[in-house]
């Protein structure tokens, strides 16, 4: 069947071409939420303004690890399919995705191509941004869980058609890796895609960046900086955000009714959080910046998943079965969620419950040298005696409690800084006022050096290779009467 481009001239047939791939391309590459917000202006937003905004980061979590069990091809169905399910979400709450960098991904709320905004009050639209830039956060946590289940619960409503693809791929690949009779056990223990998430509000300037022909839609402004430090420091499968951000969530009612929310899940599930309290689902924590001196932000840390205990604690079930990695990979999660008393508490009773015996008295001694032989000369230097009381008194989470503080305490003793240099006068004086300065802060501070450095390099990882230790025992016993069997 002849075209009806055959009769036109060939330079003309080429130009209606070029002109259609032009507009695939358009339409394939930008986003359909920034040409909608244009069209709608009727003109290009050329100048840059100020607005507030509500910022996110996103990042998975320990993905080269992941990464591992995958195939270049199925890294890349994988990612495509989790980036389709977030944006869903985005999608949903009327958020935009402003960029996708390997694996980590930035959107925002307000701003001038932000529709839902447009008419509200300053006050209106601050509350309306923080609500749903918090809400998108732990919506994207929360598919994430699904996602690792291959669970379609949240493509019903959200998902366009044309998008579907994506998903399945990305479903086929992990529900062929987890009903592997060879690999079942390894992916259900050790492929987790856990995603880290970091927010923050503020006032930034929004608008056009880059050189012509190479333009793009962004937000730049400390927010957005702060926003990327809540990220790189948040939680794996958790959220961090800002002062100001949970400042905005408290005087909208968001975090009583997310408290409110998260208990009844808890409770629900008969789960190890359904008694946290507020404080602790809001757990506020200092961040320090390195970089920037050691500048100090304010923060709060956020849990997602009422069932995260119970999840952490079937995990480690599945890697007590494989020998040293397991271990190796199970100590990594107790040190880890080390100032999580209730994944802590799940992962004790799992212990309990298999048999893998813990030596309470031996970290406590690491811990505690001066304390342990305290209770030891008032048990009469019974070592049985201490091991009960020690047993019966001190929690895993207690001792790590313990463990955390001392660390604390010698990070807090290494990282103050030495005074200001005295006045120039001259080079020669300057810099014998600044040696003789530096040489004797260094004198003072030698003791809290030689205790920072037997911290890291001797009490910490001594802690946690009791817990490895211990697995290993509970894996070469186990491995033993398989045989004797």
């Amino acid at each position: 069947m002849a075209s009806q481009w055959d009769n036109e001239p060939r330079n003309e047939r080429i130009s209606h071409d070029e002109f259609e791939l032009r507009k695939q391309i358009e339409e394939y590459y930008l986003p359909k939420q920034l040409i909608d917000a244009v069209l709608e202006m009727g003109h290009l937003p050329t100048d840059s303004t100020e607005a507030r905004v509500g910022v996110a980061f996103m990042d998975i979590a320990d993905y080269t690890y992941i990464s591992k069990f995958l195939s270049p091809k199925e890294n890349q169905d994988v990612l495509n399919g989790l980036y389709t399910a977030f944006n869903s979400v985005l999608r949903r709450h009327g958020g935009y995705l402003n960029k996708i960098e390997g694996d980590s991904l930035m959107f925002h709320y307000g701003g001038v191509i932000d529709p839902n905004t447009r008419g509200m009050s300053s006050e209106q639209a601050k509350r309306h941004i923080a609500r749903e830039l918090f809400y998108t956060c732990v919506e994207m946590q929360r598919v994430c869980v699904l996602f690792n289940q291959a669970n379609d619960r949240f493509l019903s409503e959200s998902v366009a058609p044309h998008e579907r693809p994506a998903l399945e791929r990305a479903f086929q690949i992990i529900s062929s890796l987890r009903t592997n009779m060879d690999l079942a056990s390894s992916i259900n223990a050790l492929f987790q895609i856990r995603i880290r998430i970091g927010a923050n509000i503020g006032e930034v300037t929004i608008g056009n960046f880059g050189p012509d022909g190479a333009k793009q839609w962004d937000i730049v402004g400390l927010p957005v900086i702060e926003a990327k430090r809540m990220e790189s420091t948040a939680p794996a499968g958790g959220l961090r955000i800002s002062e100001q951000f949970y400042t905005v969530l408290e005087e909208t009612g968001v975090v009583d009714a997310y408290y409110n929310r998260f208990k009844k899940e808890a409770e629900a599930l008969f789960g190890y959080y359904r008694d946290i309290t507020k404080e602790e689902l809001f757990r506020r924590t200092p961040v320090r910046i390195k970089d920037k001196q050691n500048a100090r932000f304010d923060t709060y840390s956020i849990q997602v998943n009422p069932g995260l205990p119970e999840a952490i604690s079937s995990q480690i079930e599945l890697l007590l079965r494989h020998e040293w990695h397991g271990a190796r990979r199970i100590s990594e999660l107790v040190q880890y969620y080390r100032g999580n008393r209730f994944v802590l508490a799940a992962v004790e009773d799992l212990f309990k419950r298999k048999g893998v015996r813990l030596r309470k008295s031996l970290i406590f001694a690491t811990i505690n040298p001066r304390k342990h032989a305290a209770v030891g000369e008032r048990l009469g230097g019974n070592s049985s005696k201490v091991e009960e009381f020690i047993d019966a008194n001190y929690s895993l989470f207690d001792l790590l409690a313990d463990l955390g503080k001392f660390q604390d305490s010698v990070k807090q003793d290494v990282e103050q800084y030495p005074g200001e240099p005295e006045e120039f006068s001259s080079y020669a004086s300057f810099m014998q006022a600044e040696r003789t300065r530096l040489i004797e802060e260094f004198d003072r501070r030698r003791d809290a050096i030689l205790r920072s450095a037997h911290f890291h390099r001797v009490v910490f990882p001594l802690v946690f290779n009791s817990i490895f230790a211990s697995v290993v025992e509970y894996q070469n016993r186990a491995a033993h009467l398989e045989q004797v069997d």
